[in-house]
């Protein structure tokens, strides 16, 4: 596989394969582009597939503006068990039990999962603990004591019921494990219940028709086509108005000093470009059209 012979800095959304944890496709995305620094938006669990989003480049120091971004996910449940990990990769928690509730009971129970919720992560989860991540202290059976999480689900829907198996779609806040609502949702149906496929269609404003597989990657790789791949600059962070600076104003921001850019909008941050395709950097407003640094990508 060749890799790019310059540093490349932009966004690839990465449609993940399934059995590669999120630092493994870094790793793949780093050999296929030859770019040290990249960053994921949003850990997936090797089972589960879909939408990755990356940084690469100069552009990981945009990872705060993606922080609270929504997640939408397709997946399947299956009752009957419990696992210690939640999902289908983990050691069964008890003793299997017969689902009997119908589709309309677990509807009605999933309702449970709906809004703003306090939710307990799994055991095996990359939440710190002491800054140490959970899951490193579960393998090691030592005590794990995870606090709950604020998250807000917006939308939890399962469609249909064959045996002992769900299907359903999920939209919910950063920092939200649906594994955990796989677990709790078996309680509550009293027979246990465990994730058993999970897809990601979307990670904040990036879905599936934007991602690339770990092939057309490669391929990418080999013929000297990697750019290609990359969302247009104008297309990231669509809620900031874009401005175009001159040479003249670029120095000025580049040395931390506030200019005047033709921008008439009224939000706090805007995306300040050296031409069509050059993101700059992140300007903020002080008032009117007098913009001062924020983040220089230059």
């Amino acid at each position: 596989m060749k890799v790019s012979a310059s540093p490349l800095n932009g966004l690839l959304v990465l449609d993940k394969p399934t059995g590669l944890t999120s630092h493994d496709v870094v790793s793949l995305a780093r050999r296929a582009t030859g770019e040290r620094s990249i960053g994921h938006l949003g850990t997936l669990d090797p089972m589960a597939t879909g939408v990755l989003p990356l940084l690469l480049g100069k552009w990981t120091r945009l990872a705060q503006f993606f922080n609270a971004s929504n997640k939408t996910y397709t997946g399947t449940i299956r009752f009957g068990f419990a696992t210690d990990t939640f999902d289908a990769e983990g050691a069964p928690a008890g003793e299997p039990r017969d689902l009997t509730f119908g589709l309309d009971d677990l509807r009605s129970l999933s309702t449970r999962f709906h809004g703003t919720i306090d939710q307990v992560p799994p055991t095996f989860s990359a939440k710190k603990i002491g800054g140490v991540p959970a899951y490193k202290l579960a393998r090691q059976g030592k005590p794990v004591d995870v606090k709950p999480v604020r998250i807000t689900i917006h939308d939890f829907t399962l469609l249909a019921l064959e045996g002992d198996t769900a299907s359903f779609t999920m939209s919910v806040s950063a920092g939200g494990y649906v594994r955990s609502v796989a677990h709790e949702l078996g309680q509550l149906a009293g027979c246990g219940a465990h994730l058993a496929s999970l897809r990601r269609t979307a990670a904040g404003p990036f879905d599936l028709s934007q991602a690339v597989t770990r092939e057309q990657l490669i391929d990418a790789a080999n013929t000297g086509t990697i750019a290609s791949l990359l969302p247009h600059p104008r297309t990231i962070l669509p809620d900031m108005p874009a401005v175009l600076a001159d040479e003249a104003a670029l120095t000025k921001l580049r040395n931390g000093m506030a200019v005047n850019l033709p921008d008439f909008s009224t939000t706090p941050l805007v995306r300040i470009f050296a031409s069509q395709r050059e993101l700059a950097g992140i300007g903020r407003r002080i008032a009117g059209t007098l913009i001062q640094p924020h983040l220089n990508l230059l």
